[in-house]
Order: structure tokens, then sequence, then C-alpha cells
């Protein structure tokens, strides 16, 4: 189910399902909706000699202790232009289809000034989805990640009980706000997908057309405002002085049913560092959605797409798969009577095609191992591909940033 947004805006994916105590209640997934690229210079090879661009991940089973296929991180936020007014954060969602860090209020404790407008109300940002809504402040903090630093950069603090009660648009959706550990899953959301900005060029207009993503606001009301992309969260990647173009993310292989956790790594900059090189992976270029095709059973399904924050495959329906769903409250998964092994073919943009071999296991006989790493876990995304955490294991997958250069072209871009 895509949601409808102005044609020049676009907004992070944010496709993650988890499995809350009592296993089973899962997030519907909500898709990118329509872009228009937004060019932000930079090669990734500025800022001088190497510096330390590898960031550890961990698929487990989060600060909740129930998530299953997430990949975390830890993030360390500064004051802006301080070495030492300073706080590390562990257990934030390692994203690639959202851009921009989002934090949990009841992480933080470190005091970050407010973005302001030019009457010097604080902004805030309402980030809808088919299912719930992120509220809260933006912020400014320097971010760090391995030995990299996004400066200044803005970062929307979830769920802040201080700040002003979310607008009529956003709790008008019919949907629940997202706001809380339990709620989440996880301690934040660390968004480097293909894009630069959360939301683009579609923000930056007022009137009509603006889609109420950004908010003014005083006293106990909000308006909706434009926002200046240079405002709006972005991928701190993108802000980096060097290494600047994209990710790669690296987890091994894992055999069937699983493991108890898996342990990886992001490395930042794609071909800046010996460590980074595309080589021989495959590029497949996105459309200005950030999508590519999948062909799968003779069909082609051309809003699909690649998403570490997806803690599965999430593929088409019943119909289309002969996949039997879950009974209730799992029924967003598959679970066959045996693990099936299909395959399907991703083609890019550029017609770039490559062969997925991948295998549906029962997602109740999954969840019953306690393993938090699954290779072999799937569910139901009508009409299009979700490749997700599931895809990243036993590949090495790099995902390129909007409008900067690679040694194969500028991004939106997803190699393996």
């Amino acid at each position: 189910m895509k949601m409808k947004f102005p044609a020049l805006a676009h907004f992070p994916r944010l496709h993650f399902r988890f499995i809350p105590t009592p296993r089973g209640w899962a997030l519907t997934p909500a898709l990118l909706a329509a872009a228009l690229l937004a060019g932000c210079g930079g090669n990734g090879t500025s800022g001088g000699g190497a510096v330390n661009n590898v960031q550890t991940i961990s698929v487990n089973a989060g600060p909740a202790g129930n998530y299953v296929d997430g990949a975390f991180t830890s993030v360390k936020i500064c004051a802006p232009g301080s070495t030492s007014n300073c706080q590390t954060i562990s257990g934030v969602l390692v994203d690639t289809g959202s851009s921009g860090l989002r934090l949990l209020s009841t992480a933080v404790s470190l005091a970050l000034p407010h973005q302001n407008d030019s009457a010097n109300n604080p902004i805030g940002e309402c980030l809808p989805f088919v299912s719930f809504f992120l509220w809260g402040p933006v912020e400014t903090a320097d971010i760090y990640l391995a030995g990299e630093k996004a400066g200044s950069a803005a970062v929307q603090i979830i769920g802040d009980s201080s700040f002003n009660a979310a607008p009529s648009s956003c709790t008008s959706s019919g949907t629940s706000q997202v706001s809380t550990l339990t709620d989440l899953g996880a301690n934040g959301i660390l968004g480097v997908g293909v894009f630069q900005h959360d939301c683009g060029p579609g923000c930056t207009v007022s009137g009509s057309s603006n889609p109420n993503i950004y908010f003014s606001c005083t006293g106990t009301s909000c308006t909706a405002v434009a926002e200046a992309e240079a405002d709006q969260v972005q991928n701190p990647v993108g802000l980096f002085a060097q290494d600047n173009n994209g990710v790669l993310l690296k987890l091994p292989a894992i055999g069937p049913n699983g493991s108890a956790m898996a342990s990886g790594t992001m490395i930042f900059g794609i071909g800046t560092q010996s460590n980074n090189a595309l080589g021989s992976a495959t590029v497949f270029t996105t459309d200005n959605q950030g999508d590519f095709t999948v062909r799968y059973n003779g069909q082609s399904y051309s809003s699909s797409y690649i998403d570490s924050g997806s803690n599965g495959d999430f593929f088409l329906d019943t119909s289309a798969t002969g996949l039997p769903t879950c009974a209730s409250p799992n029924d967003s998964f598959y679970c066959p009577s045996s693990t099936q092994n299909l395959t399907a073919t991703n083609v890019g943009a550029n017609g770039t095609t490559g062969t997925v071999n991948f295998s549906i296991a029962n997602a109740n006989d999954l969840f019953n191992t306690g393993n938090t790493a699954l290779n072999d876990l799937g569910g139901v995304n009508s009409g299009s591909f979700d490749w997700g955490l599931a895809f990243f294991f036993g590949r090495n997958v790099f995902t390129a940033i909007n409008g900067h250069n690679t040694g194969k072209g500028p991004g939106p871009f997803w190699a393996y």
C-alpha cells in the first residue's frame, strides 16, 4: 500500500516489522512516495586522508529484547561544536530505507538546541506511515559514526513529552503514534538510504502543495511550514567531509533456521578507501522513487527495493506466491508447511539484471527457535518486493546516495 504525497516530495520507507512480546504484532510497511532527485554534490573523496570508516553492527534482539532481523549500532551525538558534551546511544536500528537520525527522547539525556524558524519558534516534524506516525522536535547535533562526523545535523527527537502534541494532520490519519521503546523496539533509527534528505524539494514550498511534514510550533499549536532542504533531517553519511557517497553493509552468511545473533560492519563511502571498492558488484540504479523492478513467476514488479530496516523479505501475497500466511496474529508473515526455495530477478533502471535465490520458511517455526538473525523469514507486501535484512546475509550490499558521485556513476543505486 503506497502512500500518496506531492510529486516533489520523498519520504523514508521505515519498512520494519518487529515482533514485540507477545510475538506476532507487526507494523504494516509504508512505501516511499514519488520523489524528485535533489543533487547534493560531493564525490566522497574530499576532506584529506583515510579515516576510520568502519562501524560495527549487530543483529540481535535489540534494546527491548524482542526484535528479529534488526541490525543495530551505536551512535555518538554531541552538542554542536563540543567534543566533551556528548552521549553515545546504543540500540539504534540501521535502516537503508530512510534518511536521517531519529532518536527516542527517552534515550537522549543530552541537551540539544532546538531548530527554530525565523520567528524563533521551534520546528517539529511529523512522518506519517500506513500504520503509525513519528512526531517530535527537530534538534541539532554533531553526529559521530566510526571516525566520521556530520556536523550540526538536524535530528528528530521522537516522542518528547515536553514538546507540543502532534498536530491534527498527524492524529487525524487514524494511525497511532510511535513514541516509546515498546512501540519502536529500538532507541532510534539511523537512516542511511539512497536519498540525502528525508523529504526533499516538496517540503520547501508553501501552500496547499506542502505535504505537512515540518511544523512551526508556538504555544499549544503547530502550523505546517516550508522547510529548506539544508534544514531537513538528512542522511548523516552525506554530510561527512569524506566517505560521503554511500554505505556498504556486510553481514555473514547464516544457515537455515538462522542464528542466535550475527555481527557485521557498516563501511562508509563507496570507492573512497581500500575497504569499500565496488569491485565486481553489480550496480542496480533506481527510479526517482528509489525503486527498481523484480521479475517473479513471469510478472514484473516495478516498485521494489532493498531495505535493511525490513526484518524479512516482504513480497506479494498468497494469490501471487501460493505461500500461505500464518494464523493471526502473525498473518503478516508466510508460514509454508516446509521451506520453499524460490528465485526472482532484480532489474535496475540501467537494465542490469541479477538472479536472487532465496528461501521462505515457516515464520512461526523460526520465531520459536529464539534466533534473532533469520535469512528465510518473509511476509506479505502486495504488489512489490521488499528485500529486507534477510537479503543482506552473505552479501556485500552498497547503498549510493542521490547526487553523490561514485566510480560507477552517481546515486541513487544499489549494488551487490
